[in-house]
């Protein structure tokens, strides 16, 4: 581009050869057409003053003074006036080759530069801009090294049409500063020109463009990182809006954010509001603008009292649909007070970022969903373990003590054996009762993490049913949230099958991280025979063996169970790590 400007001064340069080339023609055609009228002109007029000469001898002298002297001259003359225009013309046709050799060489310029601009434009990051640049430079300039430096320690270096491994002291340098930052280095054979000069600087403030749009291109891909990490890390709707509409607004500028969902009836109601008054929420219908992005299905913008309507100290209010295949889930809105307009490069990148968090509406409503699910039958399972467990058996030990007071006069001895029975039933049934809610209790794996939760699971497991429980973990554990809810829930399972089935004195747990994450439960109990009882629920978690492996086959993993009449049950299951 730096080179475009002097082409148009360049370009009235080439009518003087045509210029000249018509002068002689002119005079050509003047000599050819005027000269012999006017030499017969001139031969009568002289003629005719010889004849009026007395003297024969004068007359001879006149007319070898006239044919000898005069008519040579004046062909000399015409000659040279003829040879004068073609001389003008070789000079223009000369300075016409010159010019068409400095446009050839300025076209040649500019088509690498445009070269340049596409390759730093398509450059997939900032090493590769620095690389681009650099051999742009020396393609561009016709140096033969380019050292280009930018801020952050990154630095590229080219050789062009040259034995040189490295510049020299015999090379002509030539540094200029780039916009931002770092600098450009170049070396030449000889000395650079003015206009080698103003090119350099020129490709240095395209070399600028392309650093700040690799930069940006890499803010964009950070920010949908973050914005991917906290769909996959929260499960929490309003935590979830804050984060991903946070990350939003620092990318776009902006103050103010909120987001309205679409409920069951279909309308648009707040879900999750923030700006300088603080955070707010709590079903309020949605402003006519978000209705407006509705229904256009586009990203729109609001200003003025529009605007004013959405957030009562904003200017501008940008608004984003949040669509998926299944139709609206909802609008998300962020505005300024600001008066300078929006970033418009910014709003295809805020757009994809509001698909996603569609997509993160819709995963945390079916986890919420799952999660009303989970809590429906566990309801559902603790209501028939009560009333075939704990229910029946307390209605026995009532029998038996109604027999015991119609005994006690008659069989005093007999009766007591029965209060005994009774009592022994009734700490059976305690027992039961505490270890389903100990397996019941909230266990926070978010706030302790996969290994500390285990930790106190495994003691406190020990503790409760009087079983000597031991734990050990080795190599690098690192799942992801959903995947150690997952190991843990077959941990709670396997703990409560040994408590409630087993009869162990003893029960090992062991985690090992590696390519795969393997968790081991081996009790030293009275066993099973798995393919008879694959089926079976355990009182506490409501997942039988069954489930238990389909949950972990889901995940890409492995799970299995090893036990035999009298030889203990070892639970094994092995998830891929992130």
């Amino acid at each position: 581009m730096p080179e475009s400007s002097p082409l148009p001064a360049a370009l009235p340069a080439t009518p003087p050869p045509a210029s000249a080339g018509g002068q002689t023609s002119d005079r050509v055609r003047l000599v050819r057409n005027a000269l012999p009228p006017l030499i017969l002109l001139v031969v009568v007029v002289v003629e005719a003053l010889i004849l009026q000469l007395r003297d024969q001898t004068m007359e001879i002298w006149a007319h070898l003074l006239f044919y000898g002297l005069l008519g040579p001259a004046v062909t000399f003359f015409s000659v040279e006036w003829i040879a004068e225009g073609t001389r003008a013309r070789e000079r223009a046709e000369q300075e016409l080759r010159v010019l068409y050799g400095q446009l050839s060489a300025s076209h040649e310029r500019l088509r690498a530069v445009q070269e340049l601009m596409r390759d730093l434009t398509d450059a997939p990051d900032m090493g590769a801009v620095v690389e681009v640049a650099a051999r742009g430079a020396v393609r561009v300039t016709g140096a033969t090294h380019a050292t280009l430096s930018v801020p952050g320690g990154l630095s590229g270096t080219a050789r062009g049409q040259t034995l040189l491994a490295s510049p020299g002291a015999e090379l002509h340098p030539l540094t200029v500063s780039i916009p931002g930052g770092g600098a450009l280095a170049l070396h030449f054979e000889l000395p650079p020109s003015p206009e080698t000069e103003a090119l350099a600087h020129a490709l240095a403030a395209e070399v600028a463009n392309g650093v700040e749009a690799a930069r940006q291109r890499t803010l964009d891909l950070m920010t949908l990182y973050s914005v991917d990490q906290s769909i996959r890390a929260e499960r929490n709707m309003r935590r979830l809006l804050s984060r991903v509409t946070r990350i939003m607004a620092e990318r776009l500028g902006t103050e103010a954010r909120a987001v309205y969902l679409s409920d069951q009836d279909g309308m648009l109601r707040l879900e999750y509001a923030q700006d300088r008054r603080g955070e707010s929420g709590g079903g309020n219908p949605a402003p006519d603008f978000a209705q407006r992005v509705s229904n256009a299905g586009t990203p729109l913008l609001a200003e003025g009292a529009e605007a004013a309507e959405v957030f009562p100290e904003a200017r501008r209010v940008l608004g984003l649909p949040m669509r998926d295949e299944d139709g609206l889930v909802g609008v998300l809105m962020l505005g300024d007070s600001q008066t300078q307009p929006f970033d418009e490069a910014r709003v295809p990148l805020l757009a994809l970022m509001a698909g996603q968090a569609t997509l993160a509406v819709r995963n945390a409503r079916a986890h919420v969903y799952s999660e009303e699910l989970a809590i429906s039958d566990e309801r559902a399972r603790i209501a028939r373990e009560i009333h075939d467990s704990v229910a029946q058996s307390l209605a026995f030990t009532a029998l038996k003590l109604d027999i015991v007071t119609r005994q006690m006069h008659k069989d005093p001895v007999q009766a007591e054996a029965e209060v005994r029975a009774a009592s022994a039933l009734l700490r059976e049934q305690i027992r039961e009762v505490r270890r389903s809610i100990f397996a019941l209790r909230p266990i926070d794996l978010e706030r302790y993490g996969l290994l500390e939760t285990v930790r106190r699971y495994v003691a406190d497991f020990g503790e409760q049913n009087n079983i000597k429980a031991t734990l050990s973990v080795t190599g690098d554990v690192h799942l992801s949230p959903s995947d150690e809810a997952v190991v843990f829930r077959l941990l709670q399972e396997s703990l409560n099958n040994v408590a409630k089935h087993a009869q162990a004195s003893e029960v090992k747990v062991s985690l090992h991280g590696g390519v795969h994450l393997t968790l081991r439960v081996q009790d030293n109990g009275a066993g099973f025979n798995p393919e008879q009882i694959s089926g079976r629920v355990s009182s506490a978690g409501g997942l039988g063996l069954l489930q238990m492996r389909e949950r972990v086959e889901a995940r890409g993993g492995n799970y299995r169970v090893l036990s035999s009449p009298g030889h203990g049950t070892v639970v094994e299951a092995e998830m891929p790590q992130a």
